[in-house]
């Protein structure tokens, strides 16, 4: 899985590109810097940073731009498109599976400065930019007194439009939904440069609903440049709970329960016995046990029937008390594990997939296993952070040092290769809301079989015939 630095021939030189973009768009928004051009050849895909620390680079663009319009992208795509550059859209870089890469070369499409803010506050729903940064956005709603109720790890760094295009979710999703659950409406530009505006109606029904084809596309259809999202009143109310439970087993049953006595907590996290050392470590009765927080918001009323609803069902647990969720708060987005440990050559990485309750467990412990297996092992463990009345998501983390005579890139794929596999055997989903990218290229017609990944082959084709938009993402 070693990405190439260009693999197409080039059709137009790098400094006609240059002076050709230059004359669209002005100088201030075209750089063939070469720190640009390091700077947007990747994400934060683990295997970059490996890459990097060697001194590789994965794959450079030819040029980056700046859109700060609609036009300017219209203008983008339509050059992209006549010339047949592949061209990449890049948001904050968050990504942790290489769908940002550069892996032809080409343009890469920095949007970041598409990030205008809009409230309508009587029909509860924010218009905005693509590039809108996500904590911006949601300080500027808490002032005006709203939410959106997103918050992903990547909250600080992520954009609205990276998070539609890889299917982001948030650690309050057991209230809020994921991305996908918020979005009303948005714009976006196709090749050879049309736009499409879809409005923010709270329903339609005409015809396919076609903003569900962005979703999750990672790039491949349209580069997103506005989209409207429902917001929520800022919560009246906010309670903190935490529980010890006697096994894994016992915390989903617990949390399956909650869940289909129709209560909505916006947090919900089960930690298996290892993460519970972290999470509730100022808690001694909760060693060897799995720890669970949950935090309701919202009215009143509706808040503190939901507590007497979560506190029935965790009748059997421990109550652990408000500490260990002040904790994970506080220490919440901290994901300074991967450039802090990489250079001591320890791999470390993440791996969520989703499956439903009947074989939740038995999922968990194979993944575990299956990773623990790998030589060079040194730790795996999980916890079950987003919820639905039909399933669950887990996350695993894992990390370990390359055996003698094997490189660091080939442990991670011997890890990967075994959760995924280990995955699939029970039917669960290869990815929850990190996406496809590059590195899960491999198993994504394992998942969705042959006749799917043809109908996503003839999308692709009809919607972008030349090719040009993030070729070579997804395996399509």
């Amino acid at each position: 899985m070693r990405i190439k630095e260009v693999m197409s021939r080039k059709k137009i030189s790098d400094e006609k590109l240059y002076k050709e973009l230059v004359s669209l768009l002005g100088p201030r928004k075209v750089s063939n810097k070469l720190v640009d051009l390091i700077s947007y050849s990747h994400d934060y895909w683990p295997i970059s940073l490996l890459w990097f620390l060697k001194g590789e680079i994965p794959s450079l663009p030819s040029i980056v731009v700046f859109p700060e319009s609609l036009r300017d992208v219209v203008k983008v795509v339509r050059y992209a498109y006549d010339n047949e550059i592949p061209l990449y859209a890049y948001g904050g870089g968050t990504g942790v599976l290489g769908g940002a890469v550069p892996e032809y070369g080409g343009i890469v499409i920095d949007l970041k400065r598409l990030r205008h803010i809009k409230l309508y506050e009587e029909d509860l729903y924010v218009d905005v930019g693509a590039g809108t940064n996500g904590m911006i956005l949601e300080n500027y709603l808490n002032k005006k007194g709203y939410t959106l109720g997103h918050f992903p790890q990547s909250l600080y760094s992520s954009t609205v439009g990276g998070w539609i295009s890889t299917k982001a979710i948030g650690q309050f999703s057991t209230k809020y939904g994921g991305i996908e659950d918020m979005l009303l409406g948005l714009e976006v530009v196709v090749p050879p440069g049309e736009v499409i505006h879809i409005k923010p109606n709270p329903r339609a029904a005409v015809g396919p609903d076609i903003k569900h084809l962005f979703i999750e596309a990672e790039g491949m259809f349209g580069i997103i440049t506005r989209a409207y999202l429902k917001i929520h009143p800022y919560p009246e109310k906010r309670v903190l709970l935490s529980f010890a439970s006697k096994s894994l087993a016992d915390a989903l049953e617990s949390v399956q329960n909650i869940l289909r006595r129709g209560a909505k907590p916006a947090v919900v996290r089960i930690y298996d016995k290892v993460e519970t050392l972290k999470w509730f470590h100022m808690k001694k009765k909760a060693k060897g046990k799995i720890g669970t927080i949950i935090i309701l918001e919202g009215d009143n009323v509706l808040v503190e029937a939901e507590r007497k609803i979560v506190e029935e069902e965790f009748r059997n647990a421990e109550p652990m008390g408000e500490e260990p969720v002040r904790y994970w708060l506080e220490k919440r987005f901290d994901v300074r594990e991967l450039p802090e440990y990489a250079p001591l050559g320890i791999v470390i990485d993440t791996i969520e997939v989703a499956v439903p309750w009947s074989r939740a467990v038995d999922l968990y412990n194979d993944v575990i296993n299956a990773m623990r297996d790998i030589e060079g092992t040194l730790i795996a463990y999980a916890h079950a952070s987003h919820f639905y009345p039909q399933g669950v998501c887990f996350y695993f983390i894992f990390g370990g040092i390359p055996p003698k005579g094997i490189s660091a890139t080939e442990y991670y794929e011997k890890i990967w290769e075994a959760a995924m596999n280990a995955t699939l055997k029970h039917e669960g989903a290869i990815s929850h809301h990190h996406g496809i990218g590059r590195m899960r290229a491999k198993w994504i017609r394992k998942d969705l079989g042959d006749a799917t990944m043809e109908l996503l082959r003839k999308m692709k084709n009809a919607i972008d015939e030349k090719r040009i938009l993030n070729r070579g993402n997804m395996g399509v």
